[in-house]
């Protein structure tokens, strides 16, 4: 992983519509942190762009004529490896090939930006540099000039307010919450495969835009024991059973009885996500309590740290991706530092960790 101290992140936009490369470049400009060094039509311009200079990370586009964005993916990967974040619309089939992307080696998916409402294009400002940001601080594996529009870093409380009950009655019933954000989708994938079916029910916040978390979803449904599906409201918390935040949408964990579910709401970006981590481990401080235990994984930034302390506080117990397996160790090594870690494991360890607690 780089230290890139005040050095500007330089960035190479792969997209075959003029409308979107000027609108990304536009984007990315409007941080003092990034420069845009140059654009390109298809793969085959990106490549004559790439032998006169080098960016720190390239957003792709998945589908262009010529050469498809996986085939080039591929190329860089396995020839020279930079960074890469693909630049999705919001289709089935996008949807698809950019998980599959992930799969190459891809750091992150954005979707396309739109025209839409001011708040709109502030928020996706904010996850589009963010997205940037954290593929440059990457680790890969071979195979304010003008400050953004956005409104103010919220915390957990704008979408549930701390209060100063204790949670809990005891149950023996047990649920787990984890928090992912950039490489996250892979070390899902790696825990959840180890777990057996009669695994207490999980609830999964995954960074990632909306229309996504489904066929991501379904992916991870394909190839684990437990079963898998993107969270609709009301959701029951069963065992072997898990649930996939919706992107775009908070998800919280609530208590009726002796039953666990979800609930799936709107609101503002916390911690400058939608779904956020912090909300969804603030639920569960508050509805579980004891009878949880919280994974923070991968990603950058500090979303979930406060949650995370706020879950230990009420008699959680809590792990966090360890540096050496994380492919950004912003979000583990924040929960760590805000003395919300009650263990810190290598992403192959957590699953046993995690059956012995339940």
């Amino acid at each position: 992983m780089k230290d890139r101290g005040a050095e500007k992140i330089k960035v190479l936009i792969v997209d075959d519509s003029a409308v979107v490369r000027q609108a990304l470049a536009d984007i990315l400009s409007s941080d003092p942190g990034i420069e845009v060094i140059a654009t390109a039509s298809d793969p085959f311009v990106a490549a004559e762009r790439l032998k006169k200079q080098l960016p720190d990370v390239i957003t792709l586009d998945v589908e262009m004529p010529r050469m498809d964005g996986l085939t080039f993916l591929q190329k860089i990967m396995s020839q020279h490896p930079i960074p890469v974040v693909m630049c999705s619309s919001l289709t089935e089939r996008g949807s698809q090939t950019a998980l599959k992307a992930l799969e190459y080696g891809a750091v992150d998916i954005i979707t396309k930006p739109r025209l839409g409402t001011r708040e709109f294009l502030a928020e996706s400002r904010v996850r589009i540099c963010d997205a940037v940001k954290a593929a440059a601080g990457a680790r890969l594996v071979k195979l304010s000039a003008r400050t953004l529009e956005a409104s103010p870093k919220l915390t957990a409380d704008a979408i549930l307010p701390v209060v100063s009950s204790k949670a809990m009655i005891a149950t023996t019933e047990k649920v787990v919450v984890v928090g992912a954000s950039t490489g996250g989708t892979e070390a899902l994938r790696v825990f959840l495969e180890a777990l057996p079916l009669d695994m207490p029910g999980i609830v999964v916040v995954q960074h990632m835009p909306e229309h996504f978390t489904a066929t991501f979803a379904q992916r991870l449904d394909s190839l684990c024991r437990v079963s898998v599906k993107e969270a609709e409201d009301n959701d029951t918390v069963l065992r072997g059973r898990v649930l996939i935040a919706p992107g775009n949408r908070h998800c919280l964990l609530k208590r009726s009885g002796a039953r666990y579910y979800v609930e799936i709401k709107d609101g503002p970006l916390v911690s400058r996500h939608r779904p956020s981590v912090d909300v969804l481990f603030r639920s569960t401080a508050r509805y579980a309590g004891a009878n949880a235990v919280g994974i923070i994984m991968t990603g950058m930034g500090d979303d979930g740290a406060r949650g995370m302390r706020e879950m230990k506080d009420a008699g959680a117990r809590t792990i966090a991706q360890d540096e050496a397996t994380c492919v950004v160790f912003g979000m583990p090594n924040e929960a760590v530092k805000h003395g919300g870690v009650d263990k810190v494991l290598p992403l192959e360890k957590i699953a046993a960790e995690v059956l012995r607690m339940v």
